[in-house]
């Protein structure tokens, strides 16, 4: 039987980030057998997961991975019972392995994601391994999945809001920057729609109604081109619809786009948005 020796004990504790104490502890129950120590070590993190099932988990933080060489991505919302935990190295780095596990999943739902293999054990394994340490629940609360276009995303810096933009297009080199800020963009106006054809056709028509009252009641339309009648018909009404629809929104960092939509910034850089999806923490979906 090897001696349980405080560098055995270090080497355990380097592996799980549990606490010494109860990595000696598992060495000693277990004849200093690390394999043995460690599956130990798992048991006790899936106990502690199981006996804080009734806690509420009101925090959290979301977490993202895009790679555009794959065309894949994925948006999730890990959660936690309290804020201190939320912000810790662990569930961080929690988060980001769950969201990079999601985009190459089969899984359908929550349930199937977390039996999937992950390392020597599964995905719910690796969010018990961060409970034992954390000792709080940990819940994967959703996720969404995307393949085959162009993505890129925005996670606000305290982890609580987290954006997804889908796009058609090529990815160039600009491209991560642009949907970042695209995304940030989103993050702060949470816009309902991302393009007009989005927009239900009897709130469509109601806008389309309005400015042309306002330019029948215009004096100075008397006269133009009906070329220029048309142009200024359609300006006005995308500035309506700027109020909600994503792309005729003008670009929240006006110093970075000056002047400049959300729809053609993406088209300078060769993309049109098709979705997006954003998370926020604890929200309720309606």
């Amino acid at each position: 039987m090897p001696a349980v020796t405080p560098l055995l004990v270090k080497q355990l504790r380097e592996r799980t980030d549990q606490p010494m104490g109860l990595c000696k502890q598992a060495l000693d129950q277990n004849d200093g057998d690390m394999d043995k120590a460690i599956a130990f070590l798992k048991s006790l993190n899936s106990k502690m997961q199981a006996k804080r099932e009734g806690n509420e988990t009101a925090e959290g933080r979301i977490g993202i991975f895009c790679d555009n060489a794959a065309k894949v991505a994925a948006l999730i919302e890990m959660r936690c019972e309290s804020a201190p935990s939320a912000k810790s190295d662990q569930f961080v780095t929690l988060t980001a392995d769950i969201a990079k596990h999601v985009v190459g999943s089969t899984g359908a739902d929550v349930a199937a994601v977390l039996s999937e293999a992950y390392g020597s054990g599964s995905v719910q394994d690796r969010i018990d391994d961060t409970v034992g340490v954390i000792r709080e629940k940990m819940i994967l609360h959703k996720f969404e999945r995307a393949s085959g276009n162009v993505y890129g995303g925005y996670i606000h810096h305290d982890g609580t809001v987290g954006v997804l933009v889908v796009c058609t297009g090529a990815a160039s080199a600009g491209t991560d920057e642009l949907l970042r800020d695209v995304g940030a963009h989103i993050a702060a106006m949470n816009p309902p729609y991302t393009l007009p054809a989005n927009v239900p056709a009897e709130q469509m028509q109601k806008e389309k109604d309005a400015v042309k009252s306002d330019m029948d009641a215009d004096t100075k339309m008397v006269g133009k081109p009906a070329n220029i009648i048309e142009k200024i018909a359609t300006d006005k009404l995308s500035k309506r619809l700027s109020e909600y629809v994503l792309s005729e929104q003008p670009m929240a960092n006006d110093i970075k786009y000056p002047k400049t939509s959300v729809s053609a910034a993406l088209k300078k850089a060769g993309l049109e948005p098709v979705r997006f999806v954003r998370f926020k923490v604890g929200a309720v979906a309606l």
